[in-house]
């Protein structure tokens, strides 16, 4: 049995899921896997659990009652910064665009194979275990300005409002000014994990930047690169 450690202590994981069977079956594989695994069929209750105890990871049904998995992770996101992986029976990328600008670190669609979730978590603990501590520099792209110690966006100093994953998908655009980075690498560095499937959700990303920074401004700013990925260069106005 793999026991997953970081130092002495053992992760700890909740789940609120109301099929109960489901709830029970990723309770069993994870602590097979060496989590400490509670769980919640409710949403309320589950949310309490979340909040009152200090758990490293949560997997997040959608569809529960008393609160759905949208509003827990809203109420989460208050006060808490613990990881977030969803879990639907919805395949709809405006559900997972919602969930993912609410704060979730992944989303996953049921039916799913235990091997991809199980992969999915360990890079998220490795990811976060791996995250620089030290205060990110003032990142400009013409008259873009983005400070990620102050978690603010601005255009030749009007500021701009953007989602959690609007920011952090600008912030990795900036990172790489003028390169050519593909969806695949963007969906590794913002979503945090290595992604199977649909590449849709970074194109709706980007309409959503372009419609806030491009469009408004009228200064081209972030480049298509056909059948390949996207780039963002200096403006030309």
């Amino acid at each position: 049995m793999f026991i997953y450690k970081e130092g002495d202590f053992i992760k700890r994981i909740l789940i609120i899921e109301d099929e109960v069977k489901i709830a029970r079956f990723l309770q069993l594989e994870l602590q097979h896997e060496g989590y400490d695994v509670n769980m919640s069929h409710d949403g309320r209750e589950g949310l309490n659990m979340a909040l009152e105890n200090n758990y490293d990871l949560l997997i997040l049904d959608v569809m529960l009652p008393s609160l759905n998995g949208m509003e827990v992770l809203r109420r989460i996101r208050q006060v808490s910064s613990l990881p977030v992986i969803m879990l639907t029976a919805k395949d709809d990328v405006m559900d997972k665009v919602m969930g993912l600008d609410l704060g979730a670190q992944d989303y996953i669609t049921k039916p799913f194979a235990i091997e991809e979730l199980l992969a999915r978590i360990r890079v998220l603990f490795k990811l976060k275990a791996t995250t620089p501590t030290a205060t990110p520099e003032v990142l400009k792209c013409g008259q873009l300005t983005l400070d990620p110690e102050r978690y603010e966006v601005s255009y030749n100093n009007i500021p701009l409002a953007l989602t959690k994953k609007e920011f952090e998908l600008l912030q990795f655009l900036m990172l790489n000014k003028n390169l050519l980075i593909t969806r695949e690498q963007i969906l590794e560095k913002v979503w945090g994990y290595d992604y199977l499937g649909d590449t849709n959700v970074v194109d709706v990303y980007i309409r959503y930047l372009r419609n806030k920074i491009d469009q408004r401004f009228e200064d081209k700013l972030i480049y298509t690169v056909r059948g390949m990925g996207y780039q963002i260069k200096d403006g030309e106005s």
